[in-house]
């Protein structure tokens, strides 16, 4: 196979590999990619949200945390679950033909 989507456990969505040049690819292998990613692509949003909530819910956390150490490991989950967020949206913003290349 000449690309594959494979799971991002951070992102929580597959992500195109190219396995070979975008321009190696046929026209229908190409439109099948395209295809496959409008469909992960389309579930960003929910994915986002997800993210969202989870945030909201440590943020709640960390304003009742008194312990420290617990608040500086809330910060840094909310830190990093934000990253998250923004890498999705640049997914999600890339043009399709561009965010497979210009990435693989």
């Amino acid at each position: 196979m000449k690309y594959e989507f494979v799971y991002d456990e951070r992102l929580g969505i597959g992500l195109p590999v190219l396995h070979y040049a975008w321009e190696a690819l046929t026209e229908a292998e190409r439109a099948e990619l395209l295809h496959e990613w409008e469909r992960v692509r389309g579930r960003i949003p929910d994915r986002i949200m997800q993210l969202e909530k989870t945030i909201v819910e440590k943020q709640n956390r960390l304003n009742t945390e008194d312990d420290f150490p617990t608040s500086c490991r809330l910060n840094t989950e909310i830190a990093e679950l934000a990253s998250c967020i923004t890498d999705l949206h640049l997914w999600f913003r890339a043009d399709q033909d561009v965010s497979v290349k210009g990435h693989y």
